[in-house]
């Protein structure tokens, strides 16, 4: 649905683009990350025909962005950084002009409006101002005007910014749905947005791709288990504990200034069964807890560790 291959843009005497490559498949939800600069908005204008690269291809549905973008954008809705709106026209006055520029006129017109509308939760504010809005509706707005066309590929440029942590979870609720029947791009900051919405994660760094694949791959090779405190020796806490099913290990330290209590670290799965497996072995084995909590390797330290090594790697270079 979406293929990049070796995109290269400069701005002036500074490169926004190395080189990268990635491709989407059709249904899937991609998470799009990079620190400020790393080049995501450039790559997605290039995505939508906004600018053109310097080199390589963008190819959308099968429409090569970067040659003749105008059949490409009939199948993609963008929803920009920023969201600009037309503070003075009322929600339905904004998308029936937007919907005129897709080519809509008379019933299919209105039709298209009412249909976005009610996708985006809208149908009590379609007579407001977009100026007097909050700012969770006027991205509703935005996203209600990238969807009027019914396009196969949304492209999402930090769609939950400014929010609150309502409208957060609100717009996030309404990505995974939409997300069901469309191919969808969403670039943001909040790297837990990506772990609730996105089935895999780009992250790109000074113009260059430096990871690619499902959040289980980013994962892996990072360990994980399950965090107990427990009133009991070490020898203890590993007996009950090394038996269960799946465990790769247990590793135990004791507490500071806490005499006869240890911290063992169950490396293995960190489900909710993981851990309510942990509770009963500790019980069965008449162990006092203190504490027990899932221990996972974030996305936000995995991205903190590939963009730290590119940046020290630059810095070598």
């Amino acid at each position: 649905m979406i293929e990049v291959r070796d995109l290269v843009k400069w701005y002036g005497t500074r490169q926004a683009l190395a080189g990268i490559s990635f491709q989407v498949p059709k249904g899937q939800v991609v998470g799009f990350l990079g620190p400020n600069g790393a080049g995501k908005t450039t790559t997605m204008k290039i995505l939508t025909g906004y600018i053109a690269p310097d080199g390589g291809t963008a190819t959308v549905a099968g429409v090569d962005m970067t040659a003749d973008p105008l059949p490409g954008l009939r199948k993609i809705g963008y929803l920009p950084a920023g969201n600009p709106q037309y503070a003075e026209l009322r929600v339905v006055e904004t998308l029936r002009f937007a919907a005129e520029l897709h080519g809509m006129r008379g019933a299919d017109r209105d039709r298209a409006v009412d249909r976005a509308i009610d996708l985006v939760g809208l149908a009590d504010r379609r007579m407001q101002a977009t100026g007097t809005l909050s700012t969770g509706y006027r991205q509703r707005v935005g996203l209600a005007r990238a969807l009027l066309h019914q396009p196969e590929v949304l492209i999402l440029d930090e769609p939950t910014s400014g929010l609150d942590p309502n409208q957060q979870q609100d717009m996030r609720a309404l990505i995974r749905s939409l997300g069901r029947e469309r191919t969808v791009i969403l670039s943001t900051h909040i790297l837990p947005e990506v772990e609730a919405v996105c089935d895999r994660a780009i992250i790109i760094h000074e113009g260059r791709l430096v990871a690619d694949g499902t959040l289980a791959e980013l994962h892996g090779g990072r360990t994980q288990g399950v965090v107990v405190t427990l009133r009991a020796t070490a020898q203890a806490a590993e007996a009950a504990l090394r038996a269960l099913p799946g465990v790769g290990g247990v590793e135990t330290a004791p507490v500071e200034d806490a005499d006869g209590w240890v911290r063992a670290r169950v490396l293995g799965p960190t489900d909710r069964e993981a851990c309510a497996r942990v509770a009963a072995a500790a019980a069965g084995a008449g162990l006092a807890v203190a504490s027990l909590a899932p221990d996972t390797t974030s996305l936000e330290s995995i991205f903190a560790d590939l963009t730290g090594a590119e940046k020290e790697e630059v810095a070598r270079a």
